[in-house]
């Protein structure tokens, strides 16, 4: 409390008090020791003082009242900013989301919900085996109160929140239901909702496993294991390991995950703080469940922190291949600090090292440009190690893969669809005309209902435009600001009658990109989430290209 004392302040405001005890504690996470000691401290106990005395005067003298708690708060948001995405700082009334992160659990009804202003809030998607599933909540059933309020005039956000609660007790909703319009109260006693990070686990063919995660939270390395085993049993002999778009988690979960397949007591991954100091090895310390099997890891520029410390770490020992794009490049390492007032500082307290030596940590923080934003490091200064069979793999960068793969692109209007929500309106309209739909394996969406989608895509208002006519009305706009519109205007005229498709036409030109995006999310709804990937797997063209090359790519693992 010296800072008070020392300003002339009384703090009767809790927030206040708070704030400026926080702020005092991420100095002292900074610079612990005595501030004279040394003449980076003494400058560090300048800049603390002058902050101060600056809170001083702005609370004694400034023309209007300030809010000090939204000052400070702002200010140590973009302290750590400073410092890195990473550390951040993490108050009392948001610890639910640092359980989230750290578990993927959370207390509530286990669904995903849909709204707009004014309506009810829909069942875009219930969990297996969740709550809502088991109180008969169905995709495409509209909520219209929730214990008693109702929830026209709510958010999204604030019906979300309402749901969710400790486990155990119960929440009412007022139900219009899909199917035949009956109004019905239905109860729904909440339970702890473990969100899986194993997307999907089967096999692509007689011998090929096949194992999705997109996480790494607690449990997921036992789940992994439990997958392995289970894949082995239904006759896998090769793997592959999908890590694309899986930004990471817990480090104890990867080097577990690692535990399967690698010889117990590997080092797998090391982890460096300041200056070198406080290394720490990290081993697998379980019995592994197959050494052997041949295993492909897919990666791509989303994969990052323990995805890339698992693909580090079977390329670094040559234990399989890594096919795909380059990944992220996060090579900091997070801890959880204790702070007053049950706040949280998760901050960056080392970078992790793979099996060879190899820091893949693409952004340098550390040294800033002029402008305060953070560069790559260049292809040109990243440091060549060598693989247990003395392969070259680089640092600096991310992971780069052994086997680069074409990237899958989408055209313009796909995106559109799906970020406009055109396409989860239609599942849910498609929902509530069809009590069931075949199998994942047999489903199909049929040309006629297309058409029906088509019908259902032309009524909404949505950028539909191709990515010719989107750049072509760049190239307009661009010539009229120039004033070139007379030289230039019969030959954009010309152009854009070629390239202006109405909604209908733009949409049928692209229905092999659309329709596996239509069938996943009406499968989902009837088969959950696994079967929505068996879907998505059909038209994976880069799994398809990983598998072919896969046989051929094998010398490169041998010593």
């Amino acid at each position: 409390m010296f800072i008070a004392l020392e300003c002339g302040l009384i703090l009767k405001n809790k927030s206040m008090r708070r704030i400026i005890l926080l702020s005092l504690s991420v100095l002292a996470l900074v610079f612990p020791q005595d501030v004279c000691g040394q003449s980076q401290n003494f400058k560090n106990g300048e800049t603390v003082e002058i902050g101060n005395s600056i809170i001083k005067e702005l609370l004694n003298n400034y023309v209007d009242t300030v809010k000090l708690d939204e000052i400070l708060t702002y200010g140590i948001e973009a302290m750590l900013n400073r410092l890195d995405p990473y550390t951040v700082y993490i108050p009392e009334e948001e610890q639910e989301g640092l359980e989230m992160m750290i578990s993927g659990t959370y207390g509530g009804i286990g669904a995903i919900i849909f709204k707009r202003p004014g309506e009810g809030v829909i069942i875009n998607e219930p969990y297996e085996g969740s709550p809502a599933t088991k109180a008969g909540l169905q995709p495409g059933d509209m909520i219209l109160s929730i214990d008693g309020t109702d929830v026209y005039g709510l958010e999204s956000a604030e019906c979300s929140e309402r749901m969710k609660g400790k486990p155990g007790t119960s929440v009412r909703f007022k139900v219009r239901k899909v199917r035949g319009g009956d109004t019905v109260d239905i109860s729904v006693t909440r339970e702890r909702i473990h969100l899986p990070d194993i997307e999907y686990a089967g096999m692509l063919d007689d011998t090929t496993g096949y194992l999705r995660l997109t996480g790494f939270t607690t449990g997921a390395a036992e789940d992994t294991r439990k997958e392995v085993n289970r894949l082995k049993k239904e006759g896998m002999k090769r793997l592959v390991f999908d890590l694309r778009g899986n930004g990471g988690g817990a480090m104890n979960e990867a080097v577990d995950i690692l535990s399967i397949f690698l010889p117990k007591n590997t080092v797998a991954v090391t982890a460096k703080g300041r200056r070198g100091a406080g290394i720490t090895e990290y081993r697998t310390n379980l019995e592994p469940v197959d050494v052997d099997m041949p295993l492909l890891v897919l990666i791509d520029g989303a994969s990052a922190s323990s995805a890339e410390i698992v693909a580090g770490a079977i390329q670094d020992l040559d234990r399989g291949l890594v096919m795909g794009t380059r990944s992220y490049g996060k090579g900091l390492v997070q801890s959880i600090r204790p702070l007053p007032y049950n706040g949280q500082l998760k901050i960056t307290t080392a970078r992790y090292y793979t099996p060879s030596g190899r820091c893949v940590q693409a952004l340098d923080y550390s040294n800033r440009k002029t402008d305060g934003s953070v560069g790559y490091v260049p292809d040109s200064l990243r440091k060549d190690f060598k693989t247990l069979h003395g392969r070259t793999v680089k640092d600096g960068g991310g992971i780069s893969p052994d086997v680069e793969l074409s990237v899958q692109r989408y055209s313009r209007i796909v995106y559109s669809l799906v970020l406009n929500g055109i396409i989860e309106e239609y599942t849910l309209k498609y929902v509530s005309e069809h009590d069931s739909v075949p199998s994942p394996d047999d489903f199909h969406l049929s040309d006629a209902e297309f058409e029906d989608f088509v019908k259902f895509a032309a009524g909404k208002d949505f950028d539909y435009r191709s990515e010719s006519k989107a750049l072509l009305d760049e190239v307009k706009k661009t010539i009229k600001e120039e004033g070139l519109g007379n030289l230039a205007g019969a030959l954009t005229d010309s152009l854009a009658k070629a390239v202006d498709l109405d909604k209908a036409k733009i949409i049928r030109y692209n229905k092999d990109q659309i329709t596996p995006f239509i069938e996943e999310e009406i499968i989902i709804r009837y088969y959950f989430q696994p079967a929505g990937v068996k879907i998505r797997l059909r038209t994976d063209n880069q799994l398809h290209e990983a598998l072919a090359k896969w046989n051929e790519s094998l010398g490169l693992l041998e010593a």
